[in-house]
C-alpha cells in the first residue's frame, strides 16, 4: 500500500481522484499525527513570540517608544505576521506526512444549501448561549484589540484595525484552528473530544489579562461550535464566514460606527458564500 493510501485510508487499489472525493469507504480528511495540533500551536506562537521581541528591538532602536505600550502600526503588523507564522507552521508540519493541498484543511467547495443551514444552525446556537451566558455571569469585561490597533485614531486606522479584525484575523485562525489543530485531533479523537479541546485552546489564546477571563467561555464555545459546523459542512468557508460575520458585529460596536464592519463583514460573506464556487471544481462524483 502506497504512502497515500495510508494516510487516507483508501482501500486497497483506490486512488482518490482530486479534488477530494474519494472512493467509496475511504476517509476524505488527511491523517495527520494527532501530535501535530500541540506541536504546531506551541512552535507557531514560539515563532510568534520570537519575531515580536526582535520586532520590539528594531523599533526601539529606530526610535520608537515600546515601553509603556506597543504602537498601533507594530500592532497591525505583528498580527499579520502571526496569521503568516501559524498558517506556515501548518502547512510545513502537514508536508511532512504529505504534500499539501489546499482541500487538506478545508479549502474546499461544499454542498451550498446545506452549510447555508448548518451556519445558521451553529449561528443560532452559539447566540443562545451567549445570552444565557450574558444573564447568569454578567460579565464586564471587555477585549481591548481595537484600541491596541489603533481603531480610534483615525479613518484610516479604523479601516485598517477592521481589515486586520474582519478579515485576517478570520482566515489565519480558521485555516489554523479548524483546518490544522481539529483535524489533527480527528485522526485519533472524536468529534466532540476534538472539538472541546479545539474550542478550550482558541479561548484561551484571547486571553488578554484578569478583564478578559470572563469572555473565554463565550469564545470556547465559540471555538467548538465552530469545529462542529465546519464537521458536517466539510468546507473551511463556512467557519470563516461565521468567524468575519462574529467580528464584523463585535467590531462595530467596539468601535461606535457600523460602515466599516457593514462593507467588510459583507464582503467576506459573499466571498465565503459564492468564492468557492468560483475557484474551485465541483466535486467529483465517488468511484465505486
Amino acid at each position: 500500500m502506497s504512502a497515500y493510501q495510508e494516510t487516507y485510508a483508501v482501500p486497497h487499489g483506490g486512488r482518490p481522484p482530486e479534488p477530494p472525493e474519494l472512493p467509496a469507504g475511504a476517509d476524505p480528511a488527511p491523517r495527520w499525527p494527532v501530535w501535530y495540533a500541540p506541536v504546531g500551536f506551541l512552535v507557531g506562537f514560539a515563532i510568534t513570540l520570537f519575531v515580536s521581541v526582535i520586532a520590539g528591538i528594531v523599533a526601539a532602536a529606530a526610535g520608537v517608544d515600546v515601553e509603556d505600550e506597543i504602537p498601533p502600526g507594530l500592532v497591525v503588523v505583528l498580527t499579520l505576521l502571526q496569521g503568516v507564522i501559524l498558517s506556515g507552521t501548518a502547512i510545513f508540519l502537514a508536508g511532512r506526512t504529505l504534500r499539501p493541498r489546499p482541500w487538506h484543511f478545508g479549502l474546499r467547495r461544499g454542498r451550498f444549501w446545506p452549510s447555508v443551514g448548518w451556519s445558521a444552525l451553529g449561528l443560532a446556537s452559539f447566540l443562545v448561549f451567549a445570552v444565557f451566558y450574558s444573564a447568569l455571569v454578567a460579565p464586564e469585561g471587555e477585549q481591548t484589540v481595537t484600541e491596541d490597533l489603533g481603531a480610534d485614531e483615525s479613518t484610516l486606522a479604523m479601516i485598517a484595525a477592521g481589515v486586520v479584525v474582519i478579515v485576517v484575523a478570520p482566515v489565519a485562525e480558521e485555516f489554523f484552528f479548524r483546518g490544522f489543530f481539529y483535524r489533527a485531533l480527528r485522526s485519533r479523537l472524536g468529534v466532540v473530544a476534538a472539538a472541546a479541546i479545539d474550542g478550550l485552546v482558541f479561548g484561551l489564546i484571547h486571553f488578554t489579562g484578569s478583564d478578559t477571563l470572563e469572555l473565554l467561555p463565550i469564545l470556547a464555545v465559540l471555538g467548538f461550535i465552530f469545529c462542529l459546523v465546519y464537521e458536517r459542512t466539510r468546507t473551511l468557508y463556512t467557519v470563516i464566514g461565521l468567524h468575519a460575520l462574529n467580528n464584523s458585529v463585535a467590531y462595530g460596536f467596539e468601535v461606535e460606527t457600523a460602515e466599516v464592519s457593514v462593507v467588510l463583514g459583507s464582503v467576506m460573506l459573499t466571498a465565503c458564500m459564492f468564492g468557492p464556487r468560483l475557484f474551485h471544481a465541483p466535486r467529483a462524483a465517488a468511484r465505486a
